[in-house]
């Protein structure tokens, strides 16, 4: 999806620290979300005429609103009609316009910018701009991006920074906001900074001392209108990287991005790979994560930096190539092999992200709601075999043939959820059509429909919940010994769910109350 060029006024362009002249500057901040307010907030800090517009009319909406106008904002614009144009500042529009991740730059307010020559900035590009402050430490950026393993790989990359005693903190896409870091009062020494494929397309300028594309995979493509816009994109994460790109080996694609890539003078492209590494990668011999990339003797030794056993229990392979992109990162910026696999030990995974639940009657019960695209669902399903599979959602524009294609023999049923499940089911009938389907029947009264027809939206307290209910209590009639039961949907989770977590949590509740039910009735 393209943009129209805009031409960067002299002002804009000497924009380049917290400390340059941001006042009376004429800026339009497109969102009142975390990251929408973060900009905003920043902004009116800085000494710029801030107008914040955005869709919501919620209470949380209405209360960021009155937090900004006590703060200084000029104006905060809400309701539908407030995203459909540029507002003017001062009788005059905006010299700039942040905009948060999410907005698409086909949305009307975003195109009539780019038909207007309004330069657009997103949050990232602006942290970048204002990252140095006179009597602070500037804080060297990480970064990382990826389909899948964002948020695992930034929680693994500042853990093995604190390991080696470094000030640093996972920002950006993981849900702290870059700007909120910058203006902590705690001098960090760098930032592991994830990026979403929408923050990159608004980023212009970042230079990081080091980062990675993890792997790409068909997502978003409603967001970006191809799937090449969506590579080119995620390809932004290389530019101006000073010290070294990190690539996922197994992916051409990442390794192309880097070739392509304009860096610094001397950044060292360097592959990681769940295989025995190559020169100038990192990889695995014998069980062991390995570098031989960062060491002087690497056409003929390795460096042991961590076991598979330190990853836990359950480590598939997306989970240590996501260790090898961390360690990757942080060997690049100088940390030692001790720290690495300390930061493994140290870090603790987060929610709903292959979660083991429950294990009863022999059945592992595993949450990925994360698994929000098909290339995450893959990656659960090559962990397991003999699965009982949950999927469904919100699709955004993807195909499912090849996840249905390359798991079919891996699949003993599968509960479809979602409030359209026709992409889904028509691949598991042209790749698995011997695997049992279950789908919720218009006659049963608590289905989806029911559900809408009473009342309940998509989304709120109750109706997430019934939906997960009926698909756990659906797995368990097909689940056995040996079995598991995942929940790895595939989908984005908003039509039927406020949010992954939610989806996640729903589903962790249903089975706890599942295996209640059966220890209280004595099943065995």
């Amino acid at each position: 999806m393209g943009c129209t060029a805009v031409t960067v006024s002299p002002r804009l362009a000497n924009l380049v620290s917290w400390d340059s002249d941001w006042t009376g500057l004429r800026v339009v901040v497109t969102g009142i979300g975390v990251s929408g307010f973060a900009a905003a907030d920043t902004l009116i800090e800085l000494g710029a005429r801030v107008v914040v517009v955005d869709a919501a009319t919620s209470d949380t909406a209405r209360a960021h609103a009155d937090t900004l106008k006590i703060v200084g904002a000029a104006d905060v614009l809400l309701g539908a009609d407030a995203v459909t144009h540029i507002p003017r500042i001062d009788g005059a529009l905006p010299e700039l316009i942040v905009t948060s991740p999410g907005w698409r730059p086909d949305q009307a307010l975003l195109a009539a910018a780019a038909r207007a020559h309004v330069p657009v900035w997103g949050d990232v590009e602006l942290a970048w701009r204002v990252r140095i402050r006179e009597g602070r430490k500037t804080a060297d950026w990480l970064a990382i991006t990826g389909t899948n393993g964002k948020t695992t790989t930034v929680g693994l990359t500042e853990s093995m920074l604190r390991a080696a005693g470094l000030k640093a903190i996972a920002v950006g896409n993981v849900g702290t906001p870059i700007l909120d870091a910058l203006r902590d009062p705690v001098d960090y020494d760098v930032f592991a900074v994830e990026l979403s494929s929408f923050q990159l397309h608004w980023a212009e300028s970042l230079s990081p001392v080091a980062s990675v594309c993890l792997n790409v995979a068909e997502d978003h493509v409603d967001w970006h209108g191809s799937y090449d816009s969506y590579l080119a994109d995620k390809a932004k994460v290389y530019e101006r990287t000073q010290k070294a790109c990190i690539y996922n080996a197994e992916q051409v694609e990442t390794e192309r991005m880097v070739e392509d890539a304009d860096v610094v003078e001397g950044c060292r492209a360097v592959g990681f790979t769940t295989v025995t590494p190559a020169v100038s990668m990192l990889g695995v011999v014998e069980g062991l994560l390995v570098d031989r990339a960062f060491i002087e003797e690497r056409r003929n030794s390795a460096a042991e930096l961590a076991s598979m056993a330190d990853l836990g229990p359950l480590a598939p392979r997306h989970m240590v190539a996501n260790a090898l992109a961390a360690a990757g990162l942080v060997r690049a910026y100088g940390v030692d092999a001790q720290a690495v696999r300390q930061g493994i030990l140290d870090y603790v995974p987060g929610d709903h992200r292959i979660q083991p639940v429950a294990r009863m009657n022999g059945v592992l019960w595993v949450n990925d709601s994360k698994a929000t695209n098909p290339h995450a669902a893959a990656a659960s399903l090559s962990a397991f075999s003999n699965v009982v599979w949950i999927a469904g959602g919100l699709s955004k524009g993807v195909s499912y043939d090849d996840l249905v294609r390359d798991h079919a023999a891996r699949l003993k049923a599968v509960v479809l959820i979602g409030t359209d499940t026709s992409q889904l089911r028509e691949a598991l009938r042209r790749h698995a059509p011997d695997v049992p389907v279950i789908e919720r029947g218009a006659g049963e009264t608590e289905g989806v429909q029911t559900a809408a027809a009473d009342g309940i939206p998509a989304g709120s307290p109750g109706h997430g919940e019934q939906v997960m209910s009926w698909a756990v209590s659906s797995a368990a009639r097909f689940a056995e010994t040996g079995d598991t039961v995942l929940m790895a949907p595939a989908a984005a989770s908003m039509d039927q769910f406020s949010s992954y977590a939610h989806r996640g949590g729903a589903f962790i509740d249903a089975v706890r109350e599942l295996v209640e039910g059966q220890a209280q009735t004595g099943e065995e």
